[in-house]
């Protein structure tokens, strides 16, 4: 049978987890990446670019659902533009997007903002993309991944003074539950803009910090630092949270226990 699913990210961190997922669901998956991978295990994948749109014909051709997980801090609306263009003519039937919860509430107008949190303007474009594309769509908001928040706290952490912005909270949430919730709406209908998947609790990013050093056996002072902007003001003011919607089950604790192991 020929892969009726089209995965985009398919080789990072989300979409590792998502493309063994839909096989044990029963879905033949094709997988673009900018880079040439051999096809095998189940797995068929084809070159293209979401940038320039070089490949993206190929790469819709008789699929049905294209699960877009592709992206970055910039220009990710003309990306989805190119998708939501080929996907359009090949008469793709379901688009599931994966966004960030509180895009909607963080301004990004100034430099400063842009500078920081430039990713959550552009996954808001790229909503509104995907919302006026005419095609059936799925949106799943999620807040910020255990592996991101580790991959950016480590970095941190090479310093001997860790600058941890004050007033910042976070709800991280396991990439495997977001995994599970997105295959599970592929495999339904279009649902539109569905509920928020956030991590089970809300923590101050000097904590997360604290607890990432305790369990790394690392000793490094940790410094509150006021970031500028509109956009760091949302933030301080809890815009990137979801607390009625903390349905993950693993917390950052347990995730550095099992990671850091």
């Amino acid at each position: 049978m020929s892969p009726d699913l089209l995965l985009t990210g398919g080789t990072g961190t989300l979409g590792r987890l998502i493309f063994p997922r839909l096989q044990d669901a029963g879905r033949k998956v094709r997988v673009l990446s900018r880079s040439r991978h051999e096809s095998g295990d189940g797995v068929e994948y084809v070159t293209g670019d979401l940038a320039t749109g070089d490949g993206l014909e190929r790469a819709v051709d008789g699929i049905s659902t294209v699960v877009h997980c592709a992206g970055t801090a910039k220009g990710d609306e003309d990306k989805t533009r190119n998708l939501v263009q080929a996907a359009s003519a090949a008469g793709v039937q379901h688009l599931v997007y994966i966004s960030v919860v509180g895009v909607e509430r963080i301004p990004v107008v100034s430099r400063t903002d842009r500078a920081m949190f430039g990713y959550f303007a552009s996954k808001l474009a790229a909503e509104k993309v995907i919302a006026g594309s005419g095609l059936p769509w799925t949106t799943l908001r999620a807040t910020q991944f255990h592996e991101a928040m580790l991959a950016m706290i480590q970095q941190m952490a090479r310093l001997p003074v860790v600058p941890a912005p004050s007033g910042f909270q976070f709800q991280p949430v396991d990439g495997a539950e977001v995994a599970d919730r997105l295959v599970e709406l592929s495999l339904g209908e279009p649902a539109g803009l569905v509920p928020d998947l956030a991590g089970p609790r809300v923590y101050k990013m000097a904590e997360m910090v604290r607890t990432y050093l305790r369990a790394s056996h690392r000793r490094r002072l940790v410094l509150p630092v006021k970031a500028p902007g509109k956009a760091a003001r949302a933030y301080r003011s809890g815009a990137n949270l979801a607390p009625d919607r903390a349905v993950g089950r693993r917390t950052w604790e347990k995730f550095l226990d099992e990671r850091l192991d």
